[in-house]
């Protein structure tokens, strides 16, 4: 029978013990000294007070917890020596059936590893939907996490004991995270979809009113109605919005919702997340048959990414009246406007009918999002969630150095004019800089020399400029500081350059009363409450112009890598993360917003 947490608080300590073994392996102590923390009011508390208890047993204690677990495909699976908690894990990974060749790699890598790290390749091998990754995304992470330095990877084979444990505790209460999986799911199946010449080669792509962004809108539509939504529709620059009626017509309204384009080779949750999450909500809220005072309504923002044109926020852009007539002329990388893009999607691609999208802050209570942190601050914390204070203001610029293409061989170095070595100097003096203030960031993401040859001193090199500080101010004087380095390299060195601004957005502070929401939602699901700023940009940051806003961070694994395909998060921290918004909603509701 499965465990209840009642049970568990009050149990003597050592029938409590009895009941958490198996959790860590060979490894009791860890749960028995997390037991005087009870009682617990959620597993969320009682996970995370195991973790503290390994964080304070220090280094020793930390490494030996590692060393006590097997190699997969190892030894003791041979031996039939295994944990019956860890032969389950691995059986359901496929592990135990390794054609000959395949468990002969798995002993290659696990030699090797062994040799580097000193312990054993730890994982969390029924991944984080909880049902088994395969053998081959067993093997590929393997091989990845080689490269890893030891600090690192002892980091994250500890990440992944937590995990494991995580998983063991929901079998031992018979807990399964089904909001958590279904939103997991949505995200699996719309990930289906993505551009030409990325999704044959298994990346996802979704740039703004491609075919796959048109079947991501239908498809995002289509969960919306079937969810219990009363109106969905897709407006006229492609953003996909559902309304889901309160019981009080004409009471102002929630707004949320994120993006669901994607940069080129990118993660699956990034933006979409935002979208998934609240129609979960509404999906339990037509299931209960229940309206709040309040309507709601969700918006998948057709743009966020500024990937296919220099258009950035295009989509909450356009609901908070800054959609900028000039990005209808812009051509993307084929030539296509964006007008034209537009009028083969079937939308208007007519200013009346986008300015037509404004909308009135006065018919609205506020906006709120949830997003994945894109960072390893919460991953690397051993924390679910996270609430924003404030989103970091941020500038990009697009720019080109021009110098004189020359002969490699026949150029003396003192007579050069190479617009990249030009542009690198930058790019050294940009992380200087941003250094300098401590919480500044400054990137050259993009960085080609057109045309390049082995043999020719490149005369001309485009690049980008991204920019972001935790104020506008400081912001101001990073950018000021690096065009005037700009300058100055272009004089010495005899380059000439030109620079873009493509976008610019205020630091955005998260309104204290909508903060104070996901601070108490966090809290009730017994989550260690941490705040933190966004480094991040995100449409809430359109939406701060007009009307309060907040935002919920949600874990990353892989140490929150994201615009990655490494990008991903578990179902149980989805499944948090729906609970935390469900909670919000109904702050609201109790306040008769």
């Amino acid at each position: 029978m499965p465990i209840t947490l009642e049970q568990l608080n009050h149990a003597s300590l050592a029938d409590a013990a009895q009941m958490l073994d198996g959790l860590y392996e060979h490894s009791p102590w860890i749960a028995e000294q997390a037991l005087a923390q009870r009682p617990f009011v959620s597993l969320a508390a009682l996970k995370h007070a195991m973790v503290v208890v390994l964080e304070k047993a220090g280094l020793q204690a930390q490494l030996a917890l590692i060393r006590a677990h097997p190699e997969l495909a190892g030894k003791a699976m041979v031996s039939q020596t295994l944990t019956a908690e860890s032969t389950h894990e691995q059986t359901k990974a496929g592990l135990t059936n390794c054609t000959p060749e395949e468990f002969a790699h798995i002993q290659s890598l696990n030699a090797r590893y062994n040799d580097k790290f000193g312990f054993p390749f730890i994982l969390a091998v029924r991944g984080p939907r909880g049902t088994g990754l395969t053998k081959r995304e067993i093997i590929a992470t393997f091989e990845r996490r080689l490269n890893h330095p030891v600090d690192f990877e002892r980091a994250e084979c500890l990440r992944n004991i937590h995990r494991i444990a995580e998983i063991r505790l929901n079998d031992k209460f018979g807990f399964e995270p089904v909001l958590g999986q279904q939103v997991w799911d949505w995200h699996e199946q719309l990930a289906r979809h993505s551009d030409p010449g990325f999704a044959e080669q298994g990346q996802l792509t979704v740039t703004y009113l491609t075919d796959a962004h048109r079947a991501c809108a239908a498809e995002i539509a289509a969960r919306m109605r079937a969810s219990g939504f009363d109106e969905v529709s897709i407006d006229a620059v492609g953003n996909v919005v559902g309304r889901y009626h309160g019981s009080a017509p004409g009471a102002p309204a929630l707004l949320t919702g994120s993006h669901y384009d994607t940069v080129r080779n990118g993660g699956k949750y990034d933006g979409r997340l935002g979208i998934f999450v609240p129609i979960a909500c509404v999906q339990q809220l037509h299931a209960a048959g229940r309206r709040l005072p309040f309507a709601f309504e969700v918006v998948g923002f057709a743009e966020e990414e500024g990937q296919r044109y220099k258009a950035t926020f295009l989509g909450s852009g356009a609901l908070t009246g800054h959609f900028n007539p000039v990005w209808l002329d812009q051509q993307d990388a084929d030539g296509v406007t964006m007008r034209t893009a537009m009028q083969n999607a079937g939308l208007p691609a007519t200013l009346a009918a986008i300015a037509a999208l404004r909308r009135d802050p006065a018919k609205y209570l506020g906006f709120v999002e949830v997003h994945i942190e894109q960072g390893p601050v919460l991953n690397e914390m051993d924390l679910p969630l996270g609430v924003v204070t404030s989103i970091n203001a941020s500038v990009r610029y697009v720019c080109e150095a021009i110098g004189m293409a020359s002969h490699a061989g026949t150029t003396p170095m003192n007579r050069r004019r190479d617009a990249a070595a030009a542009v690198a100097e930058l790019a050294l003096y940009a992380e200087q800089r941003a250094g300098m203030d401590g919480d500044s960031v400054a990137t050259i993401g993009m960085l080609q020399v057109p045309g390049g040859s082995i043999n020719v001193v490149p005369g001309r090199c485009s690049f980008s400029l991204d920019l972001r500080a935790p104020s506008d101010a400081q912001r101001d004087a990073l950018e000021r500081d690096i065009l005037a380095r700009l300058r100055a390299i272009g004089e010495r060195r005899g380059i000439g350059f030109t620079s873009e601004e493509t976008m610019r957005a205020a630091a955005a502070p998260s309104a204290a009363d909508w903060q104070t929401r996901w601070e108490r939602a966090v809290a009730a699901l017994g989550v260690p409450l941490h705040r933190m700023p966004s480094g991040a940009g995100h449409d809430a940051m359109k939406l701060h112009e007009v009307m309060p806003q907040a935002m919920l961070f949600v874990r990353g694994q892989n140490s929150g890598i994201s615009h990655n395909p490494l990008e991903s998060t578990t179902c149980d921290d989805m499944d948090l993360c729906v609970r935390a918004f469900s909670h919000l909603l109904e702050q609201l509701a109790a306040q008769g917003a």
